[in-house]
Protein backbone atom coordinates (compact mmCIF):
# COMPACT_ATOMS: atom_id res chain seq x y z
CA UNK A 1 0.00 0.00 0.00
CA UNK A 2 1.28 3.65 -0.02
CA UNK A 3 3.01 4.99 2.61
CA UNK A 4 1.96 7.12 5.04
CA UNK A 5 3.86 10.51 5.46
CA UNK A 6 1.82 12.31 8.03
CA UNK A 7 -1.80 11.94 10.17
CA UNK A 8 -3.70 14.97 10.49
CA UNK A 9 -5.95 14.80 13.16
CA UNK A 10 -8.93 16.91 13.53
CA UNK A 11 -12.47 17.80 16.19
CA UNK A 12 -12.47 17.17 19.61
CA UNK A 13 -9.63 14.46 20.23
CA UNK A 14 -7.29 16.56 18.58
CA UNK A 15 -7.20 19.00 21.44
CA UNK A 16 -5.16 16.14 23.84
CA UNK A 17 -1.93 16.10 22.72
CA UNK A 18 -1.72 12.58 24.66
CA UNK A 19 -4.04 11.10 22.27
CA UNK A 20 -2.42 12.35 19.29
CA UNK A 21 0.95 11.11 20.87
CA UNK A 22 -0.72 7.63 21.13
CA UNK A 23 -1.92 7.58 17.29
CA UNK A 24 1.81 8.67 16.59
CA UNK A 25 3.30 5.81 18.47
CA UNK A 26 1.10 3.57 17.01
CA UNK A 27 0.74 4.25 13.65
CA UNK A 28 4.57 5.28 13.19
CA UNK A 29 3.79 8.55 11.56
CA UNK A 30 3.68 11.88 12.58
CA UNK A 31 0.29 13.15 13.66
CA UNK A 32 -0.63 17.10 13.45
CA UNK A 33 -3.47 18.82 14.42
CA UNK A 34 -5.54 21.46 12.83
CA UNK A 35 -6.34 24.80 14.51
CA UNK A 36 -9.93 24.54 13.95
CA UNK A 37 -11.27 22.32 16.72
CA UNK A 38 -14.54 21.79 14.80
CA UNK A 39 -13.68 19.80 12.58
CA UNK A 40 -17.24 18.37 10.76
CA UNK A 41 -18.08 22.07 10.56
CA UNK A 42 -14.33 23.45 9.44
CA UNK A 43 -14.71 20.43 6.40
CA UNK A 44 -18.46 22.06 5.50
CA UNK A 45 -16.75 25.42 5.18
CA UNK A 46 -14.32 24.05 2.85
CA UNK A 47 -16.75 22.76 0.55
CA UNK A 48 -18.82 26.05 0.87
CA UNK A 49 -15.83 28.02 0.03
CA UNK A 50 -15.47 25.74 -3.30
CA UNK A 51 -19.27 26.04 -4.54
CA UNK A 52 -19.29 29.65 -4.16
CA UNK A 53 -16.28 29.68 -6.03
CA UNK A 54 -13.27 31.09 -3.65
CA UNK A 55 -11.28 27.63 -4.68
CA UNK A 56 -10.95 25.75 -7.45
CA UNK A 57 -11.26 22.61 -5.44
CA UNK A 58 -11.22 20.77 -1.95
CA UNK A 59 -7.45 20.44 -2.34
CA UNK A 60 -6.56 24.14 -2.89
CA UNK A 61 -9.55 25.00 -0.08
CA UNK A 62 -7.84 22.89 2.30
CA UNK A 63 -3.85 25.14 1.55
CA UNK A 64 -5.29 27.89 1.73
CA UNK A 65 -7.46 27.71 4.93
CA UNK A 66 -5.77 25.23 6.70
CA UNK A 67 -3.41 25.52 9.56
CA UNK A 68 -1.21 22.78 11.35
CA UNK A 69 0.15 22.66 14.56
CA UNK A 70 1.93 20.69 17.26
CA UNK A 71 3.48 17.75 15.19
CA UNK A 72 3.97 15.07 17.42
CA UNK A 73 6.56 12.13 15.83
CA UNK A 74 6.86 8.79 16.99
CA UNK A 75 8.02 8.14 20.36
CA UNK A 76 8.68 11.93 20.77
CA UNK A 77 7.94 13.81 24.12
CA UNK A 78 4.59 15.57 24.36
CA UNK A 79 3.64 19.06 22.66
CA UNK A 80 3.28 22.09 25.07
CA UNK A 81 0.26 23.11 26.25
CA UNK A 82 -2.35 24.01 22.97
CA UNK A 83 -2.81 27.05 21.78
CA UNK A 84 -6.91 27.06 21.01
CA UNK A 85 -8.00 29.19 18.09
CA UNK A 86 -9.51 29.66 14.86
CA UNK A 87 -6.90 30.71 12.44
CA UNK A 88 -6.18 30.62 8.61
CA UNK A 89 -2.91 31.17 6.83
CA UNK A 90 -1.89 32.03 3.84
CA UNK A 91 -2.80 35.85 3.05
CA UNK A 92 -4.95 35.45 0.20
CA UNK A 93 -8.01 33.39 -0.49
CA UNK A 94 -10.91 33.75 1.70
CA UNK A 95 -9.25 34.38 4.56
CA UNK A 96 -12.66 34.22 6.85
CA UNK A 97 -14.18 31.15 5.26
CA UNK A 98 -14.42 29.28 8.78
CA UNK A 99 -16.50 32.33 9.74
CA UNK A 100 -18.46 33.58 6.54
CA UNK A 101 -18.27 31.13 3.89
CA UNK A 102 -20.91 27.78 3.14
CA UNK A 103 -21.92 26.60 6.61
CA UNK A 104 -19.77 28.95 9.37
CA UNK A 105 -17.03 27.29 11.36
CA UNK A 106 -15.52 26.69 14.60
CA UNK A 107 -15.51 28.68 17.80
CA UNK A 108 -13.45 31.73 18.16
CA UNK A 109 -14.91 32.29 14.23
CA UNK A 110 -17.23 35.88 15.41
CA UNK A 111 -13.87 36.67 16.97
CA UNK A 112 -11.81 35.96 13.79
CA UNK A 113 -14.25 38.27 12.12
CA UNK A 114 -13.79 41.16 14.39
CA UNK A 115 -9.97 41.02 14.25
CA UNK A 116 -9.72 40.71 10.19
CA UNK A 117 -10.64 42.72 7.56
CA UNK A 118 -13.57 41.17 5.76
CA UNK A 119 -12.62 42.36 2.41
CA UNK A 120 -11.81 39.06 0.98
CA UNK A 121 -14.51 37.56 2.10
CA UNK A 122 -16.79 39.97 0.67
CA UNK A 123 -15.47 39.96 -2.71
CA UNK A 124 -15.43 36.32 -2.81
CA UNK A 125 -19.26 36.14 -1.63
CA UNK A 126 -20.23 38.51 -4.55
CA UNK A 127 -22.52 41.94 -4.02
CA UNK A 128 -25.36 39.59 -5.31
CA UNK A 129 -25.17 36.60 -2.70
CA UNK A 130 -27.12 37.14 0.20
CA UNK A 131 -25.70 36.30 3.60
CA UNK A 132 -27.22 34.67 6.21
CA UNK A 133 -26.60 34.73 9.82
CA UNK A 134 -28.04 31.30 11.57
CA UNK A 135 -29.34 32.48 15.12
CA UNK A 136 -32.44 32.31 17.33
CA UNK A 137 -32.75 35.83 17.88
CA UNK A 138 -33.21 36.08 13.93
CA UNK A 139 -36.91 35.88 11.74
CA UNK A 140 -37.91 32.66 10.98
CA UNK A 141 -37.08 31.62 7.42
CA UNK A 142 -39.47 31.08 5.29
CA UNK A 143 -40.74 28.68 2.10
CA UNK A 144 -41.10 32.36 -0.11
CA UNK A 145 -37.44 33.52 1.07
CA UNK A 146 -36.00 29.93 0.73
CA UNK A 147 -37.33 30.66 -3.33
CA UNK A 148 -35.67 33.40 -3.68
CA UNK A 149 -32.45 32.29 -2.35
CA UNK A 150 -32.87 29.25 -4.60
CA UNK A 151 -33.17 31.40 -7.57
CA UNK A 152 -30.32 33.68 -6.89
CA UNK A 153 -26.53 33.23 -7.56
CA UNK A 154 -26.32 31.49 -4.17
CA UNK A 155 -26.00 32.11 -0.67
CA UNK A 156 -23.56 32.16 2.26
CA UNK A 157 -24.29 31.52 5.58
CA UNK A 158 -22.63 32.79 8.83
CA UNK A 159 -22.84 29.90 11.54
CA UNK A 160 -22.50 31.07 15.72
CA UNK A 161 -21.17 28.92 18.30
CA UNK A 162 -21.98 28.77 21.75
CA UNK A 163 -23.02 32.07 22.96
CA UNK A 164 -23.70 32.88 19.56
CA UNK A 165 -22.46 36.45 17.42
CA UNK A 166 -20.94 40.24 18.49
CA UNK A 167 -24.24 42.42 18.14
CA UNK A 168 -21.21 44.60 16.36
CA UNK A 169 -20.87 42.37 13.50
CA UNK A 170 -24.79 43.33 12.41
CA UNK A 171 -24.32 46.98 12.96
CA UNK A 172 -21.31 47.01 11.19
CA UNK A 173 -22.55 45.09 8.33
CA UNK A 174 -26.39 45.26 7.82
CA UNK A 175 -26.52 43.38 4.91
CA UNK A 176 -26.10 40.00 7.09
CA UNK A 177 -29.96 38.97 7.65
CA UNK A 178 -30.72 37.68 10.80
CA UNK A 179 -32.68 34.16 10.68
CA UNK A 180 -33.60 31.17 12.47
CA UNK A 181 -34.81 27.85 11.60
CA UNK A 182 -37.49 27.50 14.25
CA UNK A 183 -38.32 27.77 17.86
CA UNK A 184 -35.57 25.96 19.41
CA UNK A 185 -31.71 25.98 20.33
CA UNK A 186 -29.13 24.36 18.85
CA UNK A 187 -25.37 24.34 19.98
CA UNK A 188 -24.29 25.99 16.90
CA UNK A 189 -25.90 27.13 13.62
CA UNK A 190 -24.27 24.74 11.81
CA UNK A 191 -27.11 21.70 12.12
CA UNK A 192 -29.65 24.54 11.16
CA UNK A 193 -27.94 25.53 7.84
CA UNK A 194 -27.65 22.12 6.70
CA UNK A 195 -31.78 21.97 6.27
CA UNK A 196 -31.52 25.44 4.87
CA UNK A 197 -28.94 24.16 2.02
CA UNK A 198 -31.20 21.42 1.03
CA UNK A 199 -34.21 23.51 0.92
CA UNK A 200 -32.69 25.46 -1.67
CA UNK A 201 -31.08 23.03 -3.58
CA UNK A 202 -33.88 20.82 -3.99
CA UNK A 203 -35.83 23.81 -6.44
CA UNK A 204 -32.78 24.26 -7.93
CA UNK A 205 -33.62 22.98 -11.86
CA UNK A 206 -33.13 19.45 -13.03
CA UNK A 207 -32.66 18.21 -8.73
CA UNK A 208 -36.27 16.96 -8.67
CA UNK A 209 -37.57 14.82 -11.71
CA UNK A 210 -40.94 17.32 -12.54
CA UNK A 211 -40.35 20.96 -12.77
CA UNK A 212 -43.73 21.40 -10.90
CA UNK A 213 -42.79 18.85 -7.86
CA UNK A 214 -41.87 22.11 -5.73
CA UNK A 215 -45.25 23.70 -6.28
CA UNK A 216 -47.88 21.83 -4.74
CA UNK A 217 -46.02 21.28 -0.92
CA UNK A 218 -46.28 23.16 2.40
CA UNK A 219 -46.19 26.87 2.15
CA UNK A 220 -46.03 26.92 -1.00
CA UNK A 221 -49.18 28.75 -1.20
CA UNK A 222 -49.24 29.61 2.51
CA UNK A 223 -50.66 26.37 3.42
CA UNK A 224 -49.98 22.67 4.94
CA UNK A 225 -50.17 20.41 2.26
CA UNK A 226 -52.91 18.08 2.15
CA UNK A 227 -52.63 14.53 3.21
CA UNK A 228 -51.05 11.87 1.33
CA UNK A 229 -51.34 7.90 0.24
CA UNK A 230 -50.09 5.44 -1.09
CA UNK A 231 -50.65 1.58 -2.06
CA UNK A 232 -52.09 -0.78 -0.54
CA UNK A 233 -55.66 0.49 -0.59
CA UNK A 234 -56.62 -0.87 2.84
CA UNK A 235 -53.99 -0.53 5.62
CA UNK A 236 -54.63 -1.97 9.21
CA UNK A 237 -58.32 -1.49 8.75
CA UNK A 238 -57.92 1.83 6.85
CA UNK A 239 -58.30 2.80 3.59
CA UNK A 240 -57.59 5.54 1.18
CA UNK A 241 -60.57 8.04 0.82
CA UNK A 242 -63.19 7.29 -2.14
CA UNK A 243 -62.59 10.60 -3.55
CA UNK A 244 -58.89 9.81 -4.72
CA UNK A 245 -59.52 6.86 -5.44
CA UNK A 246 -62.48 8.33 -7.87
CA UNK A 247 -60.54 9.52 -10.98
CA UNK A 248 -62.43 12.84 -10.82
CA UNK A 249 -59.69 15.22 -11.18
CA UNK A 250 -61.71 18.26 -9.88
CA UNK A 251 -63.18 16.94 -6.82
CA UNK A 252 -59.56 15.34 -6.22
CA UNK A 253 -58.64 19.31 -6.21
CA UNK A 254 -61.20 20.58 -3.78
CA UNK A 255 -60.47 18.15 -1.82
CA UNK A 256 -56.92 18.04 -1.34
CA UNK A 257 -57.64 22.48 -0.60
CA UNK A 258 -60.27 21.66 1.59
CA UNK A 259 -58.04 19.66 3.67
CA UNK A 260 -54.83 21.69 3.06
CA UNK A 261 -57.35 24.74 4.85
CA UNK A 262 -58.49 22.66 7.41
CA UNK A 263 -55.49 21.57 8.64
CA UNK A 264 -53.44 24.61 8.02
CA UNK A 265 -56.58 26.20 10.88
CA UNK A 266 -55.61 23.26 13.43
CA UNK A 267 -52.39 22.86 12.81
CA UNK A 268 -50.79 26.15 12.30
CA UNK A 269 -53.50 28.80 13.26
CA UNK A 270 -50.24 31.09 12.42
CA UNK A 271 -50.50 30.30 9.42
CA UNK A 272 -53.80 30.26 8.89
CA UNK A 273 -54.29 33.75 10.15
CA UNK A 274 -51.79 35.01 7.18
CA UNK A 275 -53.82 33.10 4.39
CA UNK A 276 -56.97 34.18 5.36
CA UNK A 277 -56.15 37.41 5.82
CA UNK A 278 -54.15 37.45 2.46
CA UNK A 279 -57.62 36.50 0.88
CA UNK A 280 -59.70 38.54 2.15
CA UNK A 281 -57.51 41.74 1.65
CA UNK A 282 -58.25 43.04 -1.92
CA UNK A 283 -55.96 44.41 -4.47
CA UNK A 284 -55.67 48.06 -2.67
CA UNK A 285 -54.21 46.07 0.57
CA UNK A 286 -57.14 47.08 2.71
CA UNK A 287 -58.87 44.67 4.66
CA UNK A 288 -62.39 43.61 3.30
CA UNK A 289 -64.79 44.23 5.28
CA UNK A 290 -67.79 41.59 5.60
Amino acid sequence: GLPVERIIATGGGARSPMWRQLQADILGAPVWRTAAEEGPAHGAALLGGVVVGGFKGVTEAVEASVQMLDPLDPRGKLAQPLVHGCETRGGGGLRLLAALVGVGSARGAPELLMRRSPGPVRASVGEGRPILAMTPRGEPITQARIREIAAGPGVAILCGRFEGFDERIFEAYPRIEQVSLADIVLSGGETAALPILDACIRLLPGVMGAPDSGVEESYENGLIEYPQYTRPQEWEGRTIPEVLRSGDHAKIAAWRKARSEEDTRLRRPDLWDRYSGDRDRPASGARRKD
